[in-house]
């Protein structure tokens, strides 16, 4: 059963679209003073949908968690009109927007591959995505319709109502219930800056999400966090195009209230009519359960021969290296060496040395770096690549 408005309180919407100053030239929003402002609001979680990048995940992660607010990491993505790859004039120029949301550690990596693919392959005016590759990664993730330049905004806007419905049918299909309709709040009827299409659009959602079974939620779209800031927005989009704000033709937002929204405000015009706009937030903030380690270090693990480990491989090579350098043993000898026996060469200086350093590295967790390192090096020298001393503690080491 939904909850009546009278229950309803702060904690109970989530801000599910937000962009923060890594949506570059488009968003004014810190992290540490959106989490700050989420907190003071009475809310419990927050999520960063920033323009194809995720830019601000890590720093979102970090910061909310020692505030006591869940971090939602999302995307605000681009799809190509017709394939990522596509890149034909102006004919693939035009692009939608669709907010993705990460719900688990697989939701994680899943945009993170969505969004290197976006950048790498896709980019084309924007970084794109296309469903395709959204059927392929898409495990983990929850999706909403975007605003009104998604795909369904966009159908909507232009009357094509089955259009719209065989879009929100094609989610539905491919995500079940990880899929919702996204109103925004710039749309109700009672709203300061209230805007004719969006409500068209609102209206139209409500009931394509009636017809097909697919529940809605309400975003705000949030580019900066105080309405104070609406002017500096301003200046920020004059950067961004290239114009003057005495120009009067500009791109402009002054008409709309993109500021981080009160929660009493969001629910006072949409908790009695539609409460379940307001509770579907919550519930989707609940659904999002991302654990991220953080502190480790990210070295891939070098493949060693024979199944030995990292840490006997390395000292395995950097014994066999030493008498060769320093007990004037052939190579083709110290290969053959056990680590014992070519310790046994070695004076008590050069031996206590390494010792001294191979426990540094095993301390870091840094065999596998030079292993790779070792690997690559001997390749090279193998096809007559010369190389320099290089620099630093690790070529100062014995």
């Amino acid at each position: 059963m939904v909850k009546q408005k009278a229950t309803l309180k702060a904690s109970d919407y989530v801000h599910l679209h937000n962009h923060t100053h890594f949506s570059v030239l488009d968003g004014l929003s810190k992290i540490p003073a959106l989490v700050d402002q989420v907190k003071n609001y009475g809310m419990e979680a927050i999520a960063i949908t920033d323009h194809g990048t995720m830019s601000g995940a890590i720093d979102l992660y970090k910061e909310s968690n020692l505030k006591g607010i869940k971090p939602i990491i999302g995307i605000e993505t681009y799809i190509a009109s017709r394939k990522h790859t596509d890149k034909e004039g102006s004919k693939d120029k035009l692009n939608y927007h669709l907010t993705l949301l990460v719900m688990n550690n697989e939701g994680y990596k899943n945009l993170m591959k969505l969004s290197t693919i976006a950048n790498l392959d896709g980019f084309y005016y924007k970084p794109r995505i296309d469903f395709e590759l959204l059927t392929l990664h898409h495990q983990g993730l929850i999706v909403l319709s975007g605003c009104i330049g998604g795909e369904l905004g966009d159908s909507i806007r232009n009357d094509q109502l089955a259009a719209a419905e065989s879009i929100a049918l094609k989610y539905k299909q491919l995500l079940g219930d990880r899929y919702y309709l996204e109103l925004q709040d710039h749309g109700h009827p009672n709203h300061p800056s209230q805007w004719d299409e969006q409500t068209k659009v609102n209206e139209a959602l409500l009931k394509i999400g009636q017809k097909l079974a697919i529940p809605c939620v309400v975003t705000c779209d949030a580019h900066y966090l105080h309405k104070a800031d609406q002017p500096a927005h301003e200046v920020l989009l004059c950067v961004q195009t290239g114009s003057f704000l005495s120009d009067t033709n500009r791109m402009s937002l002054v008409n709309f209230d993109l500021h981080l929204t009160r929660p009493e405000e969001v629910i006072s015009r949409w908790g009695e009519s539609n409460p379940d706009l307001i509770i579907n937030s919550r519930l989707i903030a609940d659904r999002c359960q991302l654990e991220i380690e953080l502190g480790k270090f990210l070295i891939p693990k070098f493949p060693v021969p024979g199944g030995a480990s990292e840490e006997d491989y390395l000292r395995q090579l950097v014994y066999r290296g030493l008498v060769v350098r320093y007990g004037q043993t052939e190579q083709s000898i110290a290969d053959k060496m056990t680590i014992e026996q070519a310790i046994e060469q070695l004076p008590d200086p050069i031996k206590l040395r390494a010792k001294y350093e191979l426990e540094v590295i095993a301390t870091m967790g840094f065999q596998g770096y030079f292993l790779i390192i070792h690997d690559f090096m001997e390749w090279g020298k193998n096809q007559g690549i010369v190389f320099g001393p290089g620099r630093g503690s690790a070529a100062g080491s014995i």
